[in-house]
């Protein structure tokens, strides 16, 4: 009996959910870093240009136009999805990366020759928008391709987490160089980090054509791409609790994200009267509870995964609903770290869902529409934008929250039985 023991207890702890799991696996201990790095340079670069433009130009409506403009490529997002599938999702995150650090080398130049203006910011803003929302799906479809299904929870649950360390060190690191160097050595920074995943991305190990040709179809050079994604946008609208899940991620980005995302330089500066390093502590506190949410969900199993998506999201509506009224930044830091908690159970809940029910060979059309829904954040921000400078923020806070969490209401009575039943596919764990 007593020699048994040791054995029950290595089976135990086999059994017990773990966050460093996914990290047995050579190719996530290199996608991992790369993913993060990328986030980090992606926090500090929008946090020293939003601030930068709130500066120049003093308006708050050209401030969700900038933040806006990085959000354009979700119409083409689709398409990243389709060459995604096609070529490698690993090659493609490769090439995306390495224009990232072309781009931001670019700014880099600018800052440091006295170049740069407002218009060479929206300028390439807006190309870097091309790109730049496809990223989180690509690596999302890379992640699901390299991971065995039983680790999937776990390891989009620490990957989510390279985003929310981004936001903590990201955030403090770039507005802290900002204020201290100025916008050329932050930028030095930036690109220094997108050039080092750039080069971890290219050390994953995965098939540059990851799904074999049909040769009955006519194989994948005889395919359009346009029938790809037709096929993929389908499969998904076809698909009740993959449908109900994009509908919530819609809904999200249009009225939850710009409250916490885009319009915070305008919050610090404006209804907090604070600096660079006020808004540097408003962003890594979204980012804590956020943080604290993904790693809670990588050590807990047996979640019905669509309940907490829906539980998740009305908390975070109810979050957001406090923070438009608070008049203090500890209070305000306080209400964004419960919103970036519930965001990060809600956002992981909606890539769960969206992986396990796609079949392998349409993952990156999957997440291409996935990502497509980000259009309705730069909407929600720029009317956010013209109703600020109508009715001030607190109102137009109370009015986002509120809208929110009423429309989300109607989607789960809408899609309950692949939603909220407990033996629905979407709840099985």
């Amino acid at each position: 009996m007593e020699r048994d023991e040791p054995r029950h207890r290595v089976l135990s702890e086999l059994a017990r959910p773990s966050a460093l799991a996914p990290f047995r696996y050579r190719n996530y201990r290199f996608q991992w870093p790369a993913d993060l790095l990328t986030s980090w340079a992606f926090e500090m670069e929008t946090l020293v240009l939003g601030w930068y433009v709130l500066v120049e130009t003093g308006s708050v409506l050209l401030l969700t136009l900038f933040a806006s403009l990085t959000y354009i490529g979700t119409l083409i997002a689709p398409m990243f999805g389709v060459i995604g599938d096609r070529i490698g999702h690993r090659d493609l995150l490769a090439m995306m990366r390495a224009t990232y650090a072309v781009l931001a080398a670019t700014l880099m130049t600018l800052a440091l020759t006295g170049h740069l203006s407002p218009l060479y910011v929206f300028v390439i803003a807006a190309v870097m928008g091309l790109v730049r929302p496809s990223d989180l799906g690509v690596r999302g479809a890379l992640v699901a391709t390299i991971m065995p299904h039983d680790q999937l929870i776990g390891a989009i649950s620490i990957s989510r987490t390279t985003m929310d360390t981004a936001r903590i060190a990201g955030a403090l690191s770039g507005a802290g160089l900002f204020a201290a160097l100025g916008m050329g050595p932050a930028y030095v920074a930036i690109v220094s980090l997108y050039v080092v995943s750039t080069l971890l991305t290219l050390c994953v190990v995965a098939p540059s054509k990851p799904h074999p040709i049909d040769e009955a179809a006519g194989g994948a050079q005889r395919r359009s791409p346009m029938r790809d994604l037709r096929e993929g946008v389908a499969y998904v609208w076809t698909t009740p609790r993959m449908r109900a899940a994009i509908w919530i991620a819609f809904l999200a980005n249009l009225t939850a994200y710009p409250l916490s995302n885009g319009l915070l330089p305008y919050i610090a500066r404006e209804i907090y009267r604070t600096n660079q390093t006020g808004l540097g502590y408003l962003s890594a506190s979204f980012a804590v509870g956020s943080l604290v949410g993904s790693i809670t969900l990588s050590l807990v199993g047996g979640i019905r995964v669509a309940r907490l998506m829906i539980g998740a999201t009305v908390l975070w509506y109810a979050a957001l609903l406090v923070f438009a009224q608070m008049q203090t930044v500890p209070a305000a830091i306080a209400c964004l770290m419960l919103a970036g908690f519930s965001q990060s159970l809600t956002m992981i809940s909606i890539a769960v869902i969206l992986m396990r029910t796609a079949s392998e060979h349409f993952r990156g059309r999957v997440m291409g529409v996935r990502m497509l829904v980000i259009y309705s954040l730069p909407l929600g921000l720029l009317a956010a934008g013209s109703l600020i400078g109508e009715i001030g923020f607190a109102a137009t806070g109370t009015l986002y929250a509120a809208a929110g969490l009423t429309l989300m209401m109607a989607i789960v009575l809408h899609w309950r039985a692949d939603l909220w039943h407990v033996h629905a596919p979407a709840n099985a764990k």
